[in-house]
C-alpha cells in the first residue's frame, strides 16, 4: 500500500508542477502594458496607453517613431498572427506544417505575391518606404528586446518568429500583406473557373441560370461558352492523376518539457497523436482556403452615411460593418496613432502601420467591397511542338508562340526533402493551373494553361501610400484626394466631416475592356486573341460617386454603376437584398431609435442589428405550401406558417427554413451538374438565385428544365423530409426546442488550430447568432462544411458608428478581443457584446487610461 501512496503523491506532485508551470508560462506570455519598456530603435520616448475600451493609444514625437511603436505593439499582441500571415503570403507554411499545406504554398509562390510586393515597394516614395521600414523594425525590435514568452502556437509547432531567418517582418512584407487583403476581397477568378467547369455539363442557358446576371441586368456576354469550350477541346478526358499527400513523420519538433508531458498524456489516454491531428487540421484549412480562392460571392459589407438633414443632431452619421471571414484573433486591432501632423483612431491591420477604417478629429469614413471584375482568366494554348511556349496574338492570324516566363521556386517541407518546381507566367500573368490540382481535373493541361490577369499585381499599386495619407485628412475633400493613390482592392468609401459634408466614391482601379471583347470577364478568355486584353483603366474621376442627393448614401456590395454608366465594371455583384433592407430602414419612420423622426446613434445600431432576410421571404411561401408525410412535418410546418423571415437566434423557424433551402438546392442541381462538380462549387455559393427562379419565377421553362423528371412540388417535399431528418439528428425531435443559434454559431476560427479537436476549444471563439447571408446583421455559412454547415463564418468583422456632432461619442466593437494570446482574458472579451450588437466608445479623449507604458529608446 505504501508504494501506491508514493506513486499517487508523485503523480499529484507532477500534476501540481505542470499546473504551476502552465500558470507561470501564461503569466510570462502576457504583454507588459505598464511602466517603462526597452525599445532600442526609437529616436524619442513613445507613450503607449490602453483606455477602458481597450483601444491602444500611441503618442510619438515623430511619424517614424509612431510607426515603430505600432509595429512593437502589434508584435506584443499579435505575434503569432503576424508569423502565420507572413508564412501564408511567402508560401512557407509547409516548413512548419508539412506537406498538408504544399498546394497552398505553391499557389502563393506561383502568384508571385512577394515579387509583386517588392516591385511595388521600390516605387513608393522614400518617406513611405521609411515608415514601412520603421514599422518592421518595431516588430523585430520587440522580439529582440522583450522578455515576453512566445505564444503557445510557436511552441506547439516548434518554430520562432521569422523561422530560420530570425527576421519576423520586413518592410516588403507589409506591401505583401496589403496584396493578401486584395486577394481575399478583390477577385472573381474562382467564379470564372466555376463557369468553365460547369459548361462541361450544362448548356449556356443552363449556365446562366446557375450563375445568373445581376437582377434587372441583361447577360453581360452573348457568347455560347459551352460550345466554344467544347469546340476548343479544353476539357480533360479523364480525371488527372494526383499524388497522394505524404504525412510528415516529424511534424512537431522542439517541444519544451511541459508540452512533451501533455503529449504523452493525450497519447496514453487513447487520443490520436498531436501530429496526426495537426496534419489533418492543416490539410483541411489548406483545402478550404484553396477551394474558395477567387470566390467573390459571400464577401460583403455594409456602410452608409446620412446628411445632417436626416439626423436628430443636425450633423452627419456614418456607419460601417465590413464583412470578413471570422478569425481568432480578429483581423483588426483598434488603435490611435498620434504624432505631429497625424492623429487618427480606428481599425489597424497587424502587418500595416496605418489606420484602415476610422476617423480623425475632422472626418470619419467606412469601406465596403466594390467587387468589380479585376481578375480575368486566360486560356493559354501550348505549342504542341514545344511545351515551353504558348500562343500569342499575331496580326495575320498565324500561329505565333513565345516562351513562358519561368523561375524556380523551392519550398521547405517539414520532415521531407525540399521541393523545387518551375513557376510559369505569360504576358497576362501567373499560370495558376500549375499550382492547384483541381484545374487538372477539368482542363486538358497538355493543350492549355490557365493564366491570371489581376490588377493588384501591377507595379504601380500604391495602396499602402493611400492609407498613410488618409490618416492625415480632416475633411472629405482631403480624404478622397488621399485615395487618388489607392489601387486594390477597389472599395466603396462613404465619409462625412464636421462641416456637415457627406460623400461617396468608389476608390481603386478597374480595367477597361475593348469593344470586341465578347467574354467580358464572365469566363476564361482566349489568350491568343488581342481583343480580350485590357484596354486601360477607368479614370479615378469617373469612378461611381454620390454626394448624398437624397440625404444619404448606402452600399452593400450591390451594383454601384448607375444607369447609362459608360464603363463595364463586372456582373458578379452581391444580390441586392441587404442594400434594399438598409434603404428601407433609412427611409422608414418606424425604424427603432429615431428621435423626432430623425436618425440617431440608436437607429444606426438598430439597423446594424437587423435580422430580417428578404431572401428568406421570397421562398417562405413555397415552404408554407409544401406537404410531407414525415413524422415531424406537421410541427415544422406549424412553425413555418407564422415565419416572417426574421432570423432570430432562439427560434426554430430559421433553422427549418435554411436546412430545407439547402436540401432543395442540392436536389435541384446535383442531377444536372453531378455530385463531384457540385461539391467543388457549392458552399459559399448557395445558388439561391437559381432556386428562386425555379420555385417562384415566371419562366415555366426554367422550372421544367431543373425540376424534371419530378415536379417542383415533389422536390420541395423531399427536401423538407431530408431537412427534418438532419435537424432531428442535430437537435432532437422536439421541434419547438430547436434553435437557429445552436446551428448558427459565429465561429472565429484560429489558423491553423481550428480543425484540431485537441486545440480548437482553446483557440476558437464561438457564440450563438442569428441572421443569414442576406440580412443586414449578416451571418454567412459555408454549406460545404460537413460538421457545421450552418456555422456563421463570415460576418461583421467590426461594427463602427461615427457621430459627426461629437466624434468622441463614436462607437465600435468586433468579435474577439484585442489580444492574440489565447491564454489572455482579452482574447475573447468582446465576443458577447458583439453578438448582442453592443458597442464600446472610440474616443480621442477617453475618460481614463487603464494601462500606461512608455517605450524608451
Amino acid at each position: 500500500m505504501r508504494w501506491i501512496k508514493r506513486t499517487a503523491l508523485a503523480v499529484a506532485g507532477l500534476l501540481a508542477l505542470m499546473v504551476v508551470a502552465a500558470l507561470v508560462y501564461a503569466w510570462r506570455a502576457q504583454p507588459a502594458l505598464d511602466g517603462a519598456l526597452k525599445a532600442a530603435g526609437l529616436k524619442s520616448p513613445v507613450q503607449v496607453a490602453r483606455d477602458a475600451s481597450d483601444v491602444t493609444h500611441i503618442k510619438a514625437q515623430s511619424e517614424r517613431d509612431a510607426a515603430w511603436a505600432m509595429g512593437y505593439t502589434h508584435a506584443q499582441e499579435r505575434s503569432w498572427q503576424l508569423e502565420f500571415n507572413r508564412r501564408v503570403m511567402r508560401g512557407e507554411l509547409s516548413e512548419i506544417l508539412g506537406s498538408a499545406t504544399l498546394e497552398t504554398d505553391k499557389l502563393l509562390r506561383s502568384l508571385g505575391i512577394m515579387q509583386a510586393a517588392k516591385a511595388q515597394f521600390d516605387r513608393l516614395p522614400p518617406q513611405a518606404q521609411d515608415l514601412l521600414q520603421a514599422y518592421s523594425e518595431g516588430i523585430n525590435g520587440f522580439h529582440s528586446s522583450s522578455s515576453q514568452a512566445l505564444p503557445p502556437e510557436f511552441h506547439i509547432l516548434g518554430t520562432k518568429p521569422g523561422g530560420a531567418s530570425g527576421l519576423a517582418w520586413t518592410a516588403v512584407d507589409s506591401v505583401g500583406w496589403s496584396l493578401m487583403m486584395a486577394l481575399d476581397l478583390g477577385g472573381n477568378w474562382g467564379a470564372e473557373f466555376a463557369r468553365l467547369s460547369a459548361a462541361q455539363k450544362l448548356g449556356t442557358d443552363e449556365l446562366w441560370a446557375l450563375f445568373p446576371a445581376y437582377p434587372g441586368e441583361a447577360r453581360a456576354s452573348k457568347l455560347d461558352f459551352a460550345k466554344q469550350y467544347a469546340d476548343l477541346g479544353v476539357y480533360a478526358t479523364a480525371p488527372a492523376a494526383t499524388k497522394a499527400q505524404v504525412i510528415s513523420p516529424n511534424l512537431i519538433a522542439n517541444y519544451d518539457h511541459l508540452i512533451l508531458t501533455l503529449r504523452k498524456f493525450f497519447i496514453n489516454n487513447g487520443f490520436s497523436s498531436p501530429q496526426q491531428q495537426l496534419q489533418a487540421g492543416a490539410a483541411k484549412w489548406s483545402a478550404d482556403w484553396l477551394r474558395d480562392m477567387g470566390v467573390v460571392e459571400g464577401k460583403g459589407s455594409n456602410n452608409w452615411v446620412l446628411a445632417g438633414s436626416k439626423t436628430a443632431s443636425g450633423k452627419p452619421l456614418v456607419a460601417n460593418d465590413p464583412h470578413l471571414g471570422l478569425s481568432a484573433p480578429a483581423i483588426w486591432y483598434f488603435a490611435r496613432i498620434q504624432s505631429p501632423g497625424l492623429d487618427v483612431i480606428g481599425a489597424t491591420l497587424p502587418g500595416l502601420p496605418t489606420v484602415i477604417l476610422g476617423r480623425t478629429a475632422g472626418v470619419a469614413w467606412g469601406f465596403t467591397n466594390v467587387g468589380p471584375d479585376v481578375q480575368d482568366l486566360y486560356l493559354e494554348q501550348i505549342n504542341p511542338a514545344n511545351s515551353a511556349q504558348y500562343r500569342v496574338p499575331a496580326a495575320d492570324g498565324a500561329m505565333k508562340y513565345e516562351n513562358f516566363i519561368t523561375r524556380v521556386e523551392t519550398i521547405k517541407i517539414k520532415g521531407q526533402p525540399d521541393l523545387s518546381y518551375t513557376a510559369r507566367s505569360t504576358r497576362h500573368g501567373p499560370v495558376v493551373s500549375d499550382a492547384q490540382a483541381s484545374y487538372g481535373e477539368v482542363l486538358n493541361l497538355s493543350k492549355y494553361a490557365l493564366a491570371l490577369r489581376w490588377s493588384a499585381l501591377d507595379a504601380d499599386n500604391s495602396t499602402v501610400l493611400a492609407g498613410m495619407l488618409a490618416g492625415r485628412a480632416q475633411t472629405v475633400e482631403q480624404l478622397f484626394k488621399a485615395y487618388e493613390s489607392y489601387h486594390s482592392p477597389m472599395q466603396n468609401v462613404v465619409a462625412a466631416d464636421t462641416t456637415g459634408r457627406i460623400h461617396y466614391q468608389a476608390i481603386g482601379k478597374a480595367p477597361l475592356r475593348a469593344a470586341g471583347n465578347d467574354t467580358m470577364g464572365i469566363a476564361p478568355a482566349l489568350g491568343w486573341e488581342a481583343r480580350y486584353d485590357w484596354a486601360g483603366w477607368i479614370p479615378y474621376a469617373q469612378n461611381p460617386m454620390d454626394t448624398g442627393t437624397k440625404g444619404w448614401v448606402a452600399t452593400a456590395n450591390q451594383r454601384i454603376t448607375p444607369p447609362n454608366y459608360p464603363h463595364f465594371m463586372g456582373q458578379d455583384w452581391a444580390t441586392p437584398q441587404r442594400f434594399e433592407r438598409i434603404e428601407a430602414l433609412l427611409a422608414s419612420p418606424a425604424t427603432p431609435g429615431l428621435v423626432g423622426g430623425k436618425h440617431s446613434l440608436a437607429s444606426m445600431q438598430a439597423i446594424q442589428a437587423d435580422q430580417l432576410s428578404l431572401a428568406a421571404r421570397t421562398l417562405i411561401p413555397v415552404l408554407q405550401k409544401t406537404t410531407s408525410a414525415h413524422a415531424l412535418a406537421a410541427d415544422a410546418l406549424k412553425e413555418i406558417a407564422s415565419f416572417d423571415g426574421v432570423m432570430l437566434t432562439s427560434s426554430p423557424k430559421p433553422l427549418i427554413f435554411s436546412v430545407w433551402a439547402d436540401e432543395l438546392a442540392r436536389g435541384l442541381i446535383v442531377p444536372k451538374l453531378g455530385q463531384t462538380k457540385f461539391d467543388k462549387m457549392y458552399g459559399k455559393r448557395h445558388f439561391r438565385g437559381l432556386v428562386e427562379a425555379v420555385m417562384t419565377g415566371p419562366d415555366a421553362a426554367i422550372s421544367q428544365t431543373w425540376c424534371a423528371p419530378k415536379t417542383c412540388a415533389t422536390h420541395s417535399s423531399e427536401a423538407l423530409a431530408r431537412a427534418l431528418e438532419r435537424i432531428s439528428a442535430m437537435q432532437g425531435t422536439a421541434v419547438a426546442n430547436w434553435q437557429w443559434g445552436k446551428a448558427h454559431m459565429a465561429t472565429s476560427s484560429h489558423r491553423p488550430f481550428s480543425n484540431v479537436p485537441l486545440l480548437a476549444k482553446l483557440f476558437d471563439v464561438a457564440v450563438p447568432t442569428g441572421g443569414d447571408p442576406w440580412t443586414v446583421n449578416v451571418g454567412q455559412y459555408w454549406l460545404n462544411e460537413k460538421k457545421q454547415p450552418f456555422a456563421n463564418r463570415h460576418a461583421a468583422s467590426l461594427r463602427a458608428i461615427y457621430d459627426l456632432s461629437d466624434l468622441d461619442k463614436s462607437q465600435f466593437i468586433y468579435q474577439t478581443g484585442q489580444s492574440g494570446l489565447a491564454l489572455s482574458g482579452r482574447y475573447r472579451d468582446m465576443s458577447d457584446e458583439w453578438a448582442a450588437v453592443k458597442y464600446r466608445t472610440l474616443s480621442l479623449n477617453p475618460v481614463r487610461m487603464v494601462h500606461e507604458a512608455t517605450l524608451q529608446p
